[in-house]
C-alpha cells in the first residue's frame, strides 16, 4: 500500500499493492481490493467494494452499498448514489468465464450517479451529466445531459452544479446558481466563460 495518508475503519479491509490519496475516508466493512488507483479527499461510504484495477480519480464521493468493478474508471469529483450498479460483462453467466472480456466504463469529471441507477458496462458517462436514481444506462452519455427512466433517456441538460439550464431561442442559458453562461449546438452542451 503506497500512502498511509488516509483515514480506513477498523473494518474496512485495505488489500496490498494499492495507491491511496491523502485525505480519503473509507468506512464500514468497505473493501478496496488490491492494484486500485484511489485519488485524494475521497470517500467511501459503508459497505462499499473497488474491485482490482479501478482508477478513480480525486474527490470521488462513493455513498454505501456500491460496487465498482474492474473496468471502471471515475475521473475528479464524480458522485455515485447510494446502492447504483456497475456492469462490466454484456453476457454474464455462472458457468462461464469471461474475464478477458470485461468492458471499460468511463465516469467523466463531475458527473453525479443518482441512488440505485444501473450503468450497462462499454458506455462512457459525460462530464457533470446527472444520471438519475433509478435510471438503467445502456448507452453513452453526453456532457451535462440529464438522463431517467429505463432504459434512460435525456430529458435535458444541467450545469456544473446541477441545476437544469433553460436554453433560449439563441441556444444560450444561464445557470441559476453560478450565474454561468453555456451555449447549446449541434445538440452539445459547452461552459461560455
Amino acid at each position: 500500500m503506497k500512502n498511509s495518508n488516509y483515514f480506513a475503519h477498523e473494518t474496512a479491509v485495505v488489500d496490498d499493492n494499492c495507491t491511496i490519496g491523502e485525505g480519503t475516508k473509507i468506512w464500514h466493512f468497505s473493501h478496496i481490493m488490491s492494484n486500485c488507483t484511489i485519488g485524494e479527499k475521497c470517500s467511501f461510504g459503508q459497505n462499499v467494494v473497488v474491485s482490482p484495477d479501478v482508477i478513480l480519480g480525486n474527490n470521488v464521493k462513493v455513498q454505501n452499498n456500491v460496487s465498482i468493478y474492474t473496468g471502471v474508471i471515475c475521473e475528479d469529483d464524480v458522485f455515485l448514489g447510494p446502492s447504483m450498479v456497475f456492469t462490466n460483462v454484456i453476457n454474464p453467466r455462472s458457468a462461464i468465464i469471461r474475464r478477458d472480456e470485461f468492458k471499460k466504463t468511463l465516469v467523466k469529471k463531475g458527473a453525479s450517479i443518482g441512488a440505485n441507477a444501473t450503468i450497462v458496462c462499454g458506455n462512457s458517462i459525460g462530464a457533470y451529466a446527472l444520471i438519475g436514481a433509478g435510471s438503467v444506462v445502456t448507452k453513452e452519455i453526453p456532457d451535462y445531459a440529464l438522463v431517467v427512466g429505463n432504459p434512460s433517456r435525456q430529458i435535458g441538460w444541467v450545469s456544473e452544479y446541477g441545476h437544469r439550464l433553460n436554453f433560449n431561442d439563441k441556444g444560450l442559458a444561464i445557470c441559476t446558481e453560478s450565474k454561468e453562461k453555456y451555449q447549446l449546438k449541434n445538440n452539445m452542451v459547452a461552459k461560455i466563460y
